[in-house]
């Protein structure tokens, strides 16, 4: 009966075998065709993913070119510096705990290895990405300890930007400093890492692709913990092109005078806030270019903290503000010259002609001081005195339009071409500016013969129209570098001196001019006689003292030392040597007050320095 219940059941049996046998051929194929799927159909982009997952790649830095002076004094140049990198991927909270750990890390240091972190996960989160630069060997040599527990984490020996001289021409070397992203997106074309510093101020930024030359690429293999593979695993995993070597950047040698600009930052050392600039006037070539307060640009590449930051950012002498070539003042006396050709061209004033000055200036119940009563004087007297009523006189006889005519022709209102810093063009008034927005004035003439009221200039442009007055009416773009070089020296790029304009003022008109300076410098009564008068080397120049529109401080507001902004702007522009000139000097001390008391004696150190231990 058991026999029978058996064979019954069997067919029963049979039909489960199948339908087991059915779901295992199913399930076979199943997986056959999801292997030949993967083999086959995504096979090759499965093995891309673990390639990726093993090969990683990093940027091979390029050496950036060095900026040297005249003389191949370096002003910026690479060290190396050990620069810790991590991979965006991996970097959880584990490891920047540990790594904060170890490194015993500030707030601030963590929140910038963070925001970089943050942007390199947006950017290539496979590539490691810089978070920490320039650290001390002890650091580095504690992550290198650490490696097996900070997977993704290595230290590079790179070459790092730094500035040997320190605050040295500051403004003009610049300073270096990563992109944010939004300028990351915008220069998404130059191929430019979320890490990499990039030229930011001076030179720096104005000579970027000239500097920076172009970066290589390395492909290496990594285990599951985030350790290179041995070389023989990784050449069997990375297809093409292990290594591409970078390519350095060419390096720039300027017309600077390291040993001059030394002795004009130290020349103005005493004040608070001070412009001076320095070039050769058969050329153009800039000597000397010095804007006070300065920064350190080794504090600006990769050290800036923020307090440091808050302290620059707010201070009222606006250091990042370049006073040779941003900033615009008053000139003062030192446009007087302008008056003098103006009226002097068109016949509106004779060389003898004498006009009085009894200390004032009286037009439409408005009264103009002067500096005092001088009683009678020429032409050349009134330079040497800075007596204001004899060219206010004259501003009545030729008109606004006719002076700013002139002052055009020697480069104001326009920007002089060096291209560096945001090169003002500074502002020169006519008849149709007033009018675009008030009823005209005669007192809007007198104050513009005087360099005051709305005429404002730079520093650059005052020097170079200065020179252009000394070599007889050549009008230079000013020139800062002088050649693109190699690494081994070769020149790449020669610079030559560039003409702006030709100027086609009568030599008699500037001869006058001429002697009303020597006169200011050198004779008893002269606005610099006491203060500039050199015994080294002669020296003619025009001083200025330009009065500014600033209201006195609060009580509360924190005073900085030898500087107020209610106090006039102190001016000196000239040469020397007086005879046959080689360079023009431009000293603005601001709210220094006296031009001759105060910028003239530091105009005459500048140039009894150049005289005595650079002139060649």
């Amino acid at each position: 009966r058991g026999a029978g219940l058996v064979i019954q059941g069997s067919p029963e049996l049979v039909r489960r075998m199948r339908w087991v046998m059915l779901f295992l051929l199913v399930a076979l194929g199943g997986l056959v065709v999801r292997l030949w799927q993967l083999q086959v159909l995504r096979g090759d982009r499965y093995r891309h993913e673990t390639v990726e997952n093993v090969v990683h790649e990093r940027y091979l830095p390029s050496i950036r070119g060095r900026i040297l002076d005249r003389n191949l004094v370096p002003l910026a140049d690479n060290r190396p510096a050990f620069n810790i990198y991590a991979t965006p991927r991996t970097f959880s909270p584990i490891v920047a705990a540990q790594l904060r750990r170890l490194l015993g890390l500030s707030d601030e240091e963590m929140e910038k290895v963070n925001a970089r972190i943050e942007a390199g996960k947006k950017r290539a989160p496979r590539q490691p990405v810089l978070v920490l630069e320039d650290q001390e060997r002890a650091r580095a040599a504690r992550v290198e300890q650490e490696r097996f527990r900070l997977p993704d984490i290595e230290v590079r020996h790179e070459p790092y930007r730094y500035y040997p001289q320190g605050d040295l021409a500051a403004h003009v070397i610049g300073y270096m400093s990563q992109m944010t992203p939004a300028e990351l997106e915008r220069n998404e074309d130059e191929g430019i890492a979320p890490d990499e510093l990039v030229g930011r101020y001076g030179l720096e930024a104005e000579k970027e692709r000239v500097l920076r030359g172009k970066k290589g690429k390395e492909r290496y293999a990594v285990d599951a913990r985030g350790q290179r593979l041995d070389e023989a695993t990784a050449r069997g995993l990375i297809q093409g092109d292990r290594i591409i070597e970078p390519v350095a950047g060419y390096s720039l040698v300027l017309t600077l005078d390291a040993h001059l600009q030394k002795i004009a930052e130290k020349a103005v050392a005493q004040h608070a806030a001070a412009a001076v600039a320095v070039v050769e006037v058969k050329t153009g070539r800039v000597l000397a270019l010095v804007s006070k307060p300065s920064f350190d640009p080794n504090v600006m590449t990769g050290h800036l903290t923020r307090a440091e930051a808050y302290r620059l950012n707010n201070d009222k002498r606006k250091p990042f503000i370049d006073k040779t070539l941003r900033a615009q003042y008053p000139p003062g006396s030192t446009f007087k010259f302008v008056t003098t050709i103006a009226a002097l061209e068109d016949g509106l004033a004779q060389e003898e002609e004498p006009i009085a000055c009894p200390g004032y200036y009286e037009r439409s119940g408005t009264r103009f001081r002067c500096t005092g009563s001088h009683g009678k004087l020429d032409l050349v007297e009134a330079v040497q005195h800075s007596c204001n009523i004899y060219f206010w006189t004259l501003a009545e006889r030729i008109g606004i339009d006719r002076m700013a005519e002139v002052a055009n022709e020697y480069g104001f209102g326009s920007r002089t071409g060096i291209g560096l810093n945001g090169d003002s063009p500074g502002r020169i008034p006519t008849r149709a500016w007033y009018e675009g927005f008030t009823r005209f004035k005669i007192g809007y003439t007198i104050n513009s013969a005087t360099g005051q009221g709305d005429v404002e200039v730079t520093v650059m442009q005052m020097v170079m129209a200065y020179a252009a007055l000394a070599n007889g009416g050549t009008l230079y773009v000013p020139q800062l570098v002088d050649r693109v070089v190699r690494a081994d020296g070769g020149t790449v790029i020669p610079y030559a001196p560039q003409v702006k304009q030709t100027i086609d003022t009568p030599p008699y008109v500037v001869d006058l001019w001429k002697r009303g300076m020597w006169k200011t410098v050198n004779e008893l009564g002269g606005t610099a006689y006491e203060h500039a008068r050199s015994d080294v080397v002669s020296i003619v120049a025009k001083t200025g003292t330009a009065q500014v529109k600033a209201k006195r401080a609060r009580k509360d507001e924190p005073e900085i030392k030898n500087w107020h902004p209610w106090v006039d702007h102190a001016w000196f522009a000239g040469w020397a040597p007086a005879e046959d000139p080689e360079v023009a000097i431009v000293v603005l001390i601001e709210h220094g007050g006296s031009g001759g008391k105060v910028a003239g004696p530091v105009a005459r150190t500048i140039l009894e320095g150049w005289w005595k231990e650079v002139r060649k």
